[in-house]
């Protein structure tokens, strides 16, 4: 089976290790698995097209798919809870292309 690098940017890194104890231990053996595109991953829609999340209990982490020397890498950008995790992102983005 095909791995595919997964690398994550600091903030998700500290999001996950704010966690407590099971959800943290949760996220970190999703995050892995991320390695063989396993969990319940969907495409995001809207302003949000072209990046995805994992789903790991109420939280979410969105990434997107980069291509370097031929090989995909996963780059993990942003995690928070599901009650903002899209909102927040959403306008990051928004500000980011002002």
């Amino acid at each position: 089976m095909n791995r595919v690098a997964v690398e994550l940017e600091q903030e998700v890194v500290d999001f996950v290790r704010s966690l407590p104890p099971q959800p943290r231990q949760v996220s970190r053996r999703a995050l892995k698995n991320l390695q063989l595109e396993q969990g319940d991953i969907r495409p995001l829609e809207g302003e949000l097209e072209g990046f995805y999340r994992i789903r790991v209990q109420r939280y979410r982490v969105i990434f997107y798919y980069d291509l370097r020397r031929n090989q995909r890498v996963i780059r993990c950008v942003y995690a928070a809870s599901r009650s903002i995790v899209y909102e927040i992102f959403a306008q990051r983005i928004r500000e980011l292309l002002e």
